[in-house]
C-alpha cells in the first residue's frame, strides 16, 4: 500500500511538472547478517540483540560464512579461508541521510568486539562506498569483529549495492592500519582512538576537496601534507610516529587510487563523520582546540628553535675545540 502511494504521488508529480525525488531507503531492506559459526540458541540471541537495538522487527536474515570472509577481506591480506568460523554480526539499515552511524552493542550485557572499534566500522564503510547508513554490530563471543565487516558489505550486494571491490579492498587495509595504530599507542598519555579517526575523516574530506571529488591526482607529498595538518589540529604530531604517519600516507594513496573519492558524496559523508565523531566527545575536542591555537604554536615553535639553537652551539663550540 505504501509502496502504491509513492508511486500515485510520483505520478502526480511529473503531470505537475515537479521533479520527484525517490527515497531510497523505502526500497532497501533492513537485513540482519548472521555468522555461521554462531548456536541456535546464540543466533536468535543475536537477531533479538540487533533487532531490539535498531527498533526493528522481521528484517531479512543473511549469513555469513567463511567464504564471504575469504570474498571480501582476504585481498587486503587477510588469510580466511572457508572453514574459518563467524561470530561477529551486524544489522544493516540504509536512512535517507545523516551519514555513516554505528553502535557496537552489548551481547547479554557484554561487549563483545575485541578490536575493530565503532569509529574504525565507520572509517571503513565510508571508504567501501557506504552512504547514509545505520550498522548495529555485536557477537556472542569475544572475536575482533572482522565477520560483521563482511557482512556490511554482503548486506549492500544483497540490496542490489554490490559495493566496489577496490573500495572494499582499502577499507580493509584501513581496519588494519587504524586498529594497529590504536592498539600501539593505546596506554599514551594525549591518545585516542577518536583523535585518530577524526583525523582521517578529516584528511578524507581535505583530500576531496582539493582533488576537486577525484578529478585531480594528489602526489604523494601533497597527501603527506594534509596528513600532517590533520595530526596536529588533532593534537596528535608528537604521539604519532613517523612510521605510524608513513602508514597512514600509504593508506590514503591507496583510498584514493580505489576511486573513493569520485564518489559525489563522498566529501559530505566524510565531513558528517567527522563532525559526529567530535559531538560524540565534545569535552575532548574542545579541550584539543584550545590547545591547537597561534599562541601555543608559536610557543612549542620558540621551544624548538631554542633547543636547535643549543644544540648548534654545542656543535660550533666542540667544532672550535680542533
Amino acid at each position: 500500500m505504501k509502496k502504491t502511494l509513492l508511486a500515485l504521488f510520483a505520478a502526480a508529480a511529473t503531470l505537475l511538472g515537479l521533479a520527484a525525488t525517490p527515497v531510497h531507503a523505502d526500497t532497501w531492506q533492513p537485513v540482519a547478517t548472521l555468522g555461521t559459526s554462531l548456536t541456535a540458541t546464540q543466533k536468535s540471541g543475536t537477531l533479538a540483540t540487533l533487532e531490539n537495538a535498531a527498533g526493528v522487527t522481521d528484517v531479512a536474515e543473511l549469513t555469513v560464512t567463511g567464504d564471504t570472509l575469504v570474498k571480501y577481506l582476504n585481498p587486503a591480506g587477510s588469510t580466511f579461508t572457508s572453514q574459518s568460523g563467524v561470530w561477529s554480526s551486524a544489522l544493516v539499515q540504509k536512512t535517507d541521510n545523516g551519514g555513516i552511524n554505528v553502535k557496537i552493542v552489548p551481547y547479554n550485557g557484554t561487549n563483545n568486539i575485541t578490536t575493530i572499534t565503532a569509529d574504525q566500522y565507520r572509517n571503513a564503510a565510508l571508504t567501501a562506498g557506504v552512504t547514509n547508513a545505520n550498522l548495529f554490530i555485536t557477537s556472542a563471543v569475544r572475536i575482533d569483529g572482522s565477520g560483521a565487516m563482511a557482512g556490511v558489505y554482503a548486506a549492500f550486494a544483497q540490496n542490489g549495492e554490490t559495493l566496489n571491490t577496490a573500495q572494499i579492498t582499502a577499507a580493509q587495509d584501513e581496519v588494519n592500519t587504524l586498529s594497529g595504530i590504536t592498539s600501539a599507542n593505546k596506554d599514551k598519555d594525549g591518545y585516542t582512538d577518536k583523535q585518530l579517526n577524526n583525523a582521517v575523516a578529516g584528511m578524507k574530506k581535505d583530500m576531496a576537496s582539493q582533488s576537486n571529488s577525484g578529478e585531480q591526482t594528489l602526489s604523494q607529498n601533497q597527501i603527506g601534507n594534509i596528513v600532517d595538518s590533520q595530526l596536529g589540529s588533532n593534537n596528535l604530531t608528537n604521539i604519532i610516529t613517523n612510521n605510524q604517519r608513513t602508514q597512514i600516507v600509504n593508506l590514503l594513496v591507496k583510498i584514493q587510487d580505489s576511486g573513493a573519492l569520485k564518489s559525489s558524496d563522498f566529501k559530505a559523508q566524510a565531513q558528517k563523520l567527522a563532525t559526529s565523531i567530535q559531538n560524540s566527545a565534545k569535552s575532548l575536542f574542545s579541550k584539543l582546540s584550545s590547545l591547537n591555537t597561534e599562541e601555543n604554536r608559536n610557543f612549542l615553535q620558540k621551544v624548538g628553535n631554542s633547543i636547535a639553537n643549543f644544540f648548534q652551539a654545542l656543535f660550533d663550540w666542540v667544532q672550535s675545540l680542533f
